[in-house]
């Protein structure tokens, strides 16, 4: 055997294997509110309106992101195992709007914040806080 083909069978004794290896890997699981977007429509807060304001939500890449009422928001969310949804540190722009707009986006953060669960029933998604309770209510925003 020459030596351009011990280091050709050395080459395929190693790639191969690590080649089969890849296959095997587990693919990238997405999580299943990846790709959709929702209006709020309803939540907890009983002196607010959720029509006086738009809030939306859009989920990608392990990311929320949408209008608050007054400003953008973006940061990171998980879910799972089962029903469980979290997110992270939100970040988001700082405009100032209306008295009402401004209360209408604290106190939508603040229940997306703790937002323990979710439910997704047709063109409805639902948060739950840690109690079990509805907290906010969302339909598509394809509708």
């Amino acid at each position: 055997m020459t030596a351009v083909s011990r280091v050709f069978a050395a080459v395929l004794c190693i790639a191969l294997p690590l080649g089969a290896l890849s296959g095997c890997s587990s693919p990238v699981v997405s999580s299943p509110l990846d790709g959709t977007t929702w209006r709020l429509v309803g939540w907890s807060i009983s002196s607010i309106h959720p029509g006086s304001v738009t809030i939306t939500a859009g989920f990608a890449h392990g990311r929320i992101s949408g209008n608050s009422g007054v400003n953008s928001y973006s940061g990171p969310y998980t879910v799972g195992p089962g029903r469980a949804f979290s997110v992270g540190t939100l970040t988001g722009t700082l405009i100032e709007g209306s008295e009402e707009a401004m209360r209408a986006e604290a106190a939508y953060l603040m229940l997306l914040e703790e937002a323990r669960s979710y439910q997704r029933a047709d063109d409805t998604l639902t948060l739950y806080d840690e109690g079990g309770n509805e907290s906010l209510i969302f339909e598509t925003s394809d509708k």
